[in-house]
């Protein structure tokens, strides 16, 4: 029996039917050229074959007697059929690149709940798309993967198995498991497990509390010395601390999702980094930062006086460890939307993020992702469901107004079961109070942004892409800050790859 985390259990209570809690992507996929097979019989093959790679697509949820502590893991055979699905797009699909057709049926699948009867995951196969430019077939492929199941980083290991670098997929050799394979439990072991999982998190809690105590002390000195700074000797200083102002975002979330993409040169982002002494991730929040104020503006909204706040997820997963468990905690960073000055905006956050770097390095060791369960699945679905049908969003300050995340992916061309993937757009999570989530992830030459919004909240999710943008071409244009860069010409402004607004 492999019982869940407190972390990856949560995903489980939290969700409702407003707040589907999995993750996934957008993929175009362009099919070898002259093809003449049915594509859903190829992943489904392909599938099959690398499943004893991949124990997070083959095993499902069983549950606790009276649901008295967290759920555990069993073996499962997945029905291919059921998982890999096909799908007819509209007509409209055949109009240009097609992605506005992509997106609009990314926003209808994505308030679908994933059965828990079954592992929690499916790939919708979509069909229907117009030729590339060079006469290859495309199809697009929506990745659903519940989060209780996997994070970021794990997601990307699964893509590590599941994707090849070559058109040819490669030939993996597999070694019987010797291993007894449970497809249920009893209530006796069910139960001994779970309070022999219990007396091991209270010890190992016990143990680690005077290592904690002195890391969490260490780390509250640096947040108080970065305060102290403010207005201060060091000019510049950013607190992160503080709570959010009150935005259009800020609210209940709903049954439907509005889903935009925006894909950017990786070269060109990393150029301008580098120029600006800054990381690829600060250049993400700048673009974001300017998009949301340009996006504000074009509703001829009132910006907040005071500066919106990203909710940044940070891995805690050590280098090497290939587990599907959410080891991921969040952080907090100012964006700086109250200014106006881009010089001074992009000064903002990168003294931000710097602070933030300063905090977690000391923190990331002591924050948890398992603790003790046994009555927390009451606990914690009584207060999500409380949370949602009072709309407390609506009534108490917020600590941050949007979600921010950049998951490193791969950097060469990729392929699956033959067909070369083009883009490669995350789909994530929005939740009561937060009501966008936009994340990155590069692949190959370019970094594929997804927008997840709520539909009541911002169902022109669109016009905010198309604004991040143009925030992009605004800080190509800003002089670099340090020094003697030799950066290369300037590229041609990159297409735009957006939903019809």
């Amino acid at each position: 029996m492999h019982q869940l985390s407190g972390l990856d259990a949560s995903f489980l209570y939290l969700e409702s039917p407003q707040m589907p809690m999995h993750v996934g992507a957008l993929h175009v996929m362009e099919l070898p050229k002259g093809y003449k097979g049915h594509y859903v019989d190829d992943l489904r093959q392909l599938v099959a074959a690398r499943l004893p790679l991949m124990p997070a697509l083959r095993r499902r949820l069983w549950w606790m007697p009276l649901n008295l502590a967290n759920p555990a893991w069993v073996d499962a055979e997945p029905d291919l059929k059921q998982h890999i699905v096909s799908i007819k797009l509209p007509a409209a699909a055949k109009q240009g690149d097609g992605l506005a057709a992509l997106e609009a049926t990314v926003g209808e699948l994505h308030p679908q709940l994933l059965d828990r009867r079954r592992p929690l995951w499916k790939f919708h196969l979509l069909e229907g798309l117009a030729p590339a430019a060079n006469g290859c077939k495309r199809v697009g492929i929506y990745s659903q993967l519940h989060h209780a199941a996997v994070d970021g980083q794990a997601a990307v290991v699964l893509a590590n198995i599941l994707f090849d670098v070559t058109p040819e997929p490669r030939q993996i050799a597999l070694r019987e498991s010797k291993r007894a394979r449970h497809f249920s439990l009893d209530m006796a072991e069910m139960l001994r497990g779970a309070l022999g999982q219990e007396a091991l998190q209270v010890g190992r809690i016990i143990r680690d509390l005077p290592a904690t105590a002195g890391t969490l002390g260490k780390a509250a000195g640096q947040v108080l010395s970065h305060t102290r700074l403010l207005g201060g000797a060091k000019a510049g200083a950013v607190s992160n601390l503080g709570l959010a102002p009150r935005t259009l975002l800020n609210v209940s979330v709903t049954e439907g999702r509005a889903f935009a993409t925006l894909s950017l040169p990786l070269p060109a982002l990393r150029t301008t980094a580098k120029a600006h002494g800054a990381s690829l991730n600060d250049v993400l929040l700048m673009v974001c930062s300017g998009g949301m104020r340009r996006y504000w503006q074009a509703k001829r909204l009132a910006l907040p006086r005071k500066s919106m706040v990203a909710a940044v997820p940070i891995s805690l997963r050590a280098a090497g460890d290939t587990g599907t468990d959410n080891q991921v905690s969040m952080s907090f960073i100012s964006l700086g939307t109250h200014l106006a000055d881009t010089r001074r905006r992009w000064a903002h956050i990168r003294a931000a993020t710097s602070a933030m770097k300063a905090t977690m390095g000391r923190l990331k060791s002591v924050l948890p992702t398992d603790f003790p369960s046994i009555g927390m699945p009451w606990l914690m679905e009584a207060a999500a469901s409380l949370y949602g049908k009072a709309k407390v969003a609506e009534k108490v300050p917020q600590i941050a107004n949007v979600v921010i995340s950049n998951v490193p992916g791969p950097t060469v061309p990729l392929y699956f079961a033959g067909a070369r993937l083009t883009t490669n757009f995350p789909t994530s999570i929005v939740v009561h109070g937060m009501a966008l989530n936009i994340t990155a992830q590069s692949i190959d030459q370019q970094l594929d942004i997804g927008f997840m919004a709520d539909a009541a909240a911002m169902p022109d999710v669109a016009v905010l892409a198309q604004a991040v943008d143009e925030a992009w071409q605004e800080l190509q244009a800003l002089p670099a800050a340090v020094a003697k860069v030799t950066a290369s010409p300037r590229a041609s402004p990159p297409k735009r790859k957006r939903a019809a607004g």
